[in-house]
Parts: C-alpha cells; structure tokens; sequence
C-alpha cells in the first residue's frame, strides 16, 4: 500500500489512511463488482459495516428504475429498523440519481397482515423492504434480496419461500456475515466452496481487510468528524481498533473476517442463542417499579466477580411458562458495599421469590450477609465441577425449547456462546469458559442461577438438583452424548 496521495485527495482531507481507491468513484471496488454482477444467485459472506447493504439499495433503485425493467423487488431485512434504513437509502438513491420515486409508506403486502415498506418508481415497479418474516415471502414474484440472511430465525424456511419467487424471471441475491457453522447460510456457502456449487449461485467474499485494501478507510474518514480518534489511524491502527472492540475473537473472526464460529466446539450454538434473543428494536427491560407491579415471580441469579471478574445480576420474569430476562445489570471493578446496595435493591422487590448467588471465593462474604439480611429468600450456591453441570443442562434446556427471552447483545451472545464442555483425562465432565478482557462468561452463570432460582425449592443447606423435565432433558441430553 503506497501512502502517497491520488490527485483527487481533497488538500483539507484529515484522514491518516494510507490505502485510497484506485479512481476516484461512487463505488469501492467490491461495491461495484457486487453491483454489477447480474448472476440469477449471487452471494455475499461479508464483515460488518462496510457498505453492501448501502450498495445493494444502490442496485435496486439504479436498475429498478430503468424502463426495461419488468419485475418488483422484495427485500427481506433483519427487522423492521433495518427494513425502514433500507428503503431510506433507496429513497437517497432516487434522489441522486434524478430518479423520480414516491414514498408510498407502509403497506399491506397479503391477506395475512404482513406489511412492507413501499418504494413506487415512475415505471410503475415497487421496492418493498420487509422485515424477517419468511412467509411474508409466499406468492410474490420478483427479484429477492435477503440482507443479512444467517441473522433470520430460520433462514433455510426464508430460502425455501423466497427461491420459487423467481422462477418466472428475476434474481436472488443473499447478503451476510456468518452466524456459526451450523447456520444454513455457512452450509449454502461450503456447498459453494466445496461441494461443487449444484445451485450454480456467483460467490462473493469480503472481508474487512479486503475492504480496507479497496480503500474503505479513505471513504470513512471522509465522512467522520475531524476530531474523531479514527482520523488518525492507518488501515493496521483501525484493523487492531476493530479486532479489540470485539467481545471476543471468535467474535471479530465471524463478524468481520468471514470465518465462522464452531458450533461444535460451543456448548450453545448460535442458533439455539439466536432463537430466544429479543427482537433488536423490542423494550425488553424494566424498571423497579415495573417489576414491582408486573404481577408475575421474579427469579434473580448473582454471579460474583471484583476485578478480574465481573458480577453480574440477571433477574426474569416468569410469565406464561417463559423465562423473561428484564435486568442485566454489570458491575466491573466496583467496590462490595455498591454491589450489595444493587443486590438490596432488587432483593426487596416484594415479587422476588428467590436469589441464587455464587458463594465461591470472594462471594462467600456476599451471599452470607444477604442470607443473613433476607434469609432463605437467598441461596448460596459453591461452584464446583457438578454443581456447574447440573446448572448448565437447564439452560441449553432452555434455549432448546424456547422458554427463554435474553438481550439481543454482543457482549451477553459472546458470554454463551464461550461456554464450552470438556472432558478430562480422568473422564469427569468440567465447563470451561473462556476468560477474555471482558470477564470469565459470567453473564452465563447469573442466568443459569437465576433459572435454577426459578425451578427449584428451597431447604436449608444444600444445592437442590433440578425436578420435573429439567431432570429428565439433562438425563436425556447426557444420553445422547454418550450416543455421540
């Protein structure tokens, strides 16, 4: 990479970048070779954030646009924001383009009460963004776009509706970062890679040094703030600045350099996580006195940390046989007196049943005194290797069967999908998670208390094994390990 600067440079530009486009164009090179590609299937595996879904709006309006074209678009997007972004940068693009466009809003798309946002060009044709919903897919002919397709709740459901939407003309294009190997999309793009490609699609892979070598630091830059810690750094500064704003590496592997997570080696997969997270726009969190007068058992899980470690407070809400997490709130490097007046706090609420705290090392002192305060209202649990397996079980148990809500958050999905179970040499069974700077995945254990607070009877002294089809789904999930 040369840092001499292309004619075109503006003299007041205040970026440190030392990689620039080759001309001076609308479009990076691997927008346009995106753009311009007219295959019927086209893919993309991709990082995060570097302008393909912009891109794509671009393609539609540009092309949409043209009197030769006969056939609608329908865009399937992660969720209603994204679906409203989405139609917003076409709306941008008719406008750059001199493109005459009328926003027609919000739109019943079917009998069944799905709706799209609706882009009407002066052909006659429509751009309809749509959020995640596959059947919303059925009966509709046109060209189809899946933007970030793994992220779908079933994305082989959304490829089976979608595809037949094509077969009296138009294209397919399916847009995404991965989300674990066992993910449809990780399989359609193996399939590519080394199974022949059968399904003939076009293969486009981006990562985020293939962008930053096509000059994507130069494009942000010329859009930051002059006073933006960024201006300063070169493609390696904002490589490590990315790479270390990540929750973990396996994180920043699978979000921005297309390799996906091992869904063998994680002891949840990204599915099983994904099915039971909030919707990205849904107000999952509740105040004390929205707690206080919601109606329904409240179940607190405390996981203990001071400096190395974080502590962690996870309460649900147990509403209509489903786990609702409403608080996760985190304490790093803060003193004990603060934590215990959080854990008073909550413990007062007059719903809360029950309060499972990590009494192992340093969190000895903290669940004796709130035993002491509240009485077995509190149960302290020592973390040993049985006792983090029965706690483990419920809650894949729990994800499994989809009795489980929790954040639609990085730092939370790194957290379970960093657990992993191993076997030693002795042939015990021992939960690992990995240590990374931002804990030892202690937002897992406060949820697998605060389940375990949720299920099971308190007794005075010991940890109480799990009852009912928790019992029998461990007994069954070890079953088929062994099976395996």
């Amino acid at each position: 990479m040369s840092a001499k600067r292309p004619s075109y440079v503006p003299a007041d530009f205040a970026g440190a970048c030392k990689s620039f486009p080759k001309r001076d164009a609308f479009l990076l090179a691997y927008q346009a070779a995106w753009v311009t590609d007219d295959s019927r299937l086209k893919l993309m595996e991709k990082g995060r954030q570097i302008g393909l879904s912009w891109a794509t709006a671009y393609r539609q309006v540009s092309t949409k646009a043209k009197t030769t074209a006969r056939l609608d678009s329908w865009i399937s997007s992660r969720d209603d924001i994204q679906a409203r972004l989405f139609l917003e940068d076409c709306k941008s693009f008719a406008a750059i383009l001199d493109k005459s466009a009328q926003d027609l809003g919000q739109r019943a798309i079917d009998g069944d009460g799905n709706t799209a946002y609706v882009l009407m060009l002066a052909n006659g044709l429509r751009i309809h963004s749509m959020s995640s919903n596959p059947d919303a897919q059925a009966g509709k002919r046109g060209d189809r776009v899946l933007d970030e397709f793994a992220l779908h709740p079933d994305p082989r459901k959304l490829y089976s509706i979608a595809f037949p939407g094509i077969t009296w003309g138009g294209s397919m294009e399916i847009i995404s970062t991965h989300r674990g190997s066992a993910n449809f999309f990780c399989d359609l793009v193996n399939e590519i890679k080394h199974k022949g490609n059968p399904k003939k699609f076009s293969l486009h892979t981006i990562t985020l040094q293939a962008a930053l070598d096509d000059g994507f630091l130069y494009k942000l830059q010329t859009k930051l703030p002059p006073d933006d810690e960024r201006q300063g750094m070169d493609e390696a500064a904002y490589f490590d600045f990315i790479r270390s704003g990540c929750a973990d590496e396996e994180s920043f592997q699978q979000e921005y350099c297309c390799v996906p997570a091992d869904d063998n080696a994680a002891f949840l997969s990204y599915d099983l996580i994904q099915g039971c997270e909030y919707k990205a726009e849904e107000d999952w969190q509740r105040d004390r006195e929205q707690l206080a007068r919601c109606g329904n058992d409240l179940f607190l899980g405390v996981d203990v940390g001071r400096t190395t470690d974080l502590t962690v407070f996870w309460l649900i809400e147990k509403a209509g046989g489903v786990s609702l997490t409403r608080r996760v709130d985190v304490c790093r490097n803060e003193r004990f007196a603060s934590q215990e007046a959080k854990l008073y706090d909550l413990l007062q609420l007059p719903n809360l049943r029950r309060c499972c705290v990590d009494e192992t090392g340093i969190g000895r002192q903290f669940a004796e005194r709130a035993r002491e305060r509240y009485g077995y209202k509190v149960e302290p649990i020592t973390f040993t290797g049985p006792v983090k397996e029965e706690l483990a079980y419920p809650v894949r148990a729990a994800f499994e069967d989809r009795s489980l809500r929790i954040p639609n958050d990085k730092h939370v999905r790194a957290d379970m999908r960093g657990i992993a179970k191993e076997t030693t040499a002795s042939g015990n069974v021992r939960f690992a998670g990995e240590r990374t700077k931002d804990g030892h995945c202690d937002r897992f254990w406060a949820l697998a208390l605060a389940l375990h607070a949720g299920k099971t009877l308190q007794t005075p002294g010991n940890f109480i094994l799990p009852k009912g089809r928790y019992a029998n789904a461990l007994k069954s999930m070890r079953s088929r390990e062994v099976m395996a």
